[in-house]
């Protein structure tokens, strides 16, 4: 949404609300919008998820293929992850080559599933130095209502969790589970008025002068940090934002039970 279709008179009352500790779903800082997964939504994928956000969606499809290792880890498999924003999704949206701000999702992303550990990538080996399992994540947003970044990380983890190896496709044996070893979850805070807000709409990320992104393991260690915007934020607030997005992570992670 941008700042033209979004009235200056509505930003005023956002930030206005903020300051009073209100937000103009009702919602107090720390509550998300209703979450729900479904897994299974692709059949010719080897894994896939929808996630609803309060009013975002996406959806997100796993693509397992053999293929080559990289040549500093011939024995880990690969893991390759875009996203895609789709015109219909957001007056924002334009077709055409990837949007930064699309890239930036894709990183976050796959940062967060790397550097968790979430897949055990020396599982994924075939032959070493010759042939691994390739994982291609491929997130699709359909509905940009606001903090698509947890919407596709969810998303993402949501859709390995019950993606399956297409070994006996390729003649490499008996299908099995992708190996997961860890569930990181990402949660997202913003900046308005000098209260954070978890879980921002669209209208909030207009208005909000940073955000910030806390992805962490179910140990509790963190994964991955991202922030954007240019309003600047103290070290309080940094420490409030892992505290907070911790805690929210272990609740949402609940979530993948009922996968």
């Amino acid at each position: 949404m941008s700042n033209e279709i979004i009235s200056e008179l509505r930003k005023d009352y956002i930030y206005n609300l903020a300051i009073k500790e209100e937000r103009v779903d009702g919602r107090s800082f720390k509550d998300y919008r209703e979450l729900t997964i479904d897994t299974g939504v692709i059949d010719k994928a080897e894994g896939s998820a929808l996630v609803r956000l309060g009013n975002t969606e996406v959806i997100v499809g796993v693509k397992i293929q053999p293929g080559t290792p990289f040549p500093d880890t011939p024995d880990k498999g690969v893991i390759i992850t875009s996203l895609e924003l789709i015109p219909l999704a957001s007056p924002e949206f334009e077709s055409g080559p990837p949007r930064e701000d699309a890239i930036e999702l894709a990183r976050v992303v796959d940062r967060g599933i790397r550097e968790s550990g979430a897949i055990d990538l020396s599982k994924l080996c075939i032959e070493e130095g010759e042939k691994v399992w390739m994982v291609f994540i491929d997130v699709h947003v359909l509905d940009d209502g606001g903090n698509i970044m947890d919407a596709a990380a969810l998303g993402s983890i949501a859709a390995l969790m019950t993606a399956k190896l297409p070994a006996e496709r390729y003649d490499l044996g008996t299908d099995g589970d992708v190996p997961m070893r860890d569930v990181p979850v990402a949660v997202t805070a913003a900046l308005i008025g000098g209260s954070v807000v978890l879980d921002p709409t669209n209208e909030e990320e207009t208005v909000a002068g940073t955000r910030m992104t806390v992805i962490s393991n179910q140990d509790g260690a963190l994964s991955g940090m991202q922030k954007s915007g240019e309003a600047p934020l103290t070290t309080e607030q940094m420490n409030y934002i892992v505290d907070i997005a911790i805690e929210k992570a272990k609740e949402i992670r609940e979530k993948f039970l009922e996968i």
